[in-house]
């Protein structure tokens, strides 16, 4: 982590850092403060973005420390959540978000996999982008599935999710309705999945 804090602090052109890989939200909140309390001291640095899935999967991990954590950053922090369906945002995991959102101060935003027999129809999605508003998150990237080993039987083709995005503008107000992007080789950020 230090490496990566003097890389940051050396690179004025740095102003968003990403805490990913794995899922950040795993470490302590003692640990995560410290990592804030690095960047919020390199004065080009504007954003912290986090990307877990701790609230969805583990809502209890919103706690009174990380709430209070995240708040108390003189950056921004950005949250992007991984839901693929609304079966996903109970009761216990809108309380968290909301927390987070309302008593934290971070954006939240969710990015989800398109993948068969789970969310590839209208309804699924639809729901999905109605539940998580209900929950303070905006709808941001709905991914085409990667090519992974053992993850065939999800795919859903590139243009069967251009459709489904398609009808979706077509019901949807236009915030409801995530950018369908993928990830390229020798690219340095999502692609929009085009026909």
């Amino acid at each position: 982590l230090q490496t990566a804090i003097s890389h940051i602090r050396d690179n004025s052109d740095i102003a968003e850092v990403l805490l990913s890989g794995g899922d950040p939200l795993m470490l302590r909140d003692d640990r995560i403060a410290w990592v804030l309390g690095q960047l919020a001291e390199i004065p080009h640095v504007q954003r912290v973005r986090i990307h877990t899935r701790m609230p969805v999967a583990i809502p209890q991990r919103v706690t009174d420390s990380l709430v209070r954590t995240l708040g108390e950053t003189p950056v921004s922090v950005v949250m992007v959540i991984h839901s693929n369906h609304a079966n996903e945002l109970d009761e216990h995991v809108r309380q968290a978000l909301r927390r987070l959102q309302r008593d934290a101060g971070v954006l939240l935003l969710n990015q989800s996999v398109l993948l068969r027999k789970v969310n590839d129809s209208v309804a699924a999605l639809s729901a999905l982008s109605h539940r998580l508003v209900e929950c303070g998150v905006l709808p941001y990237y709905l991914h085409q599935l990667d090519a992974v080993a053992g993850a065939a039987h999800f795919f859903v083709p590139p243009a069967e999710g251009l459709e489904l995005v398609r009808q979706l503008q077509e019901t949807l107000s236009g915030y409801l309705v995530p950018r369908f992007v993928q990830e390229l080789p020798g690219e340095k950020s999502k692609v929009a999945v085009s026909g």
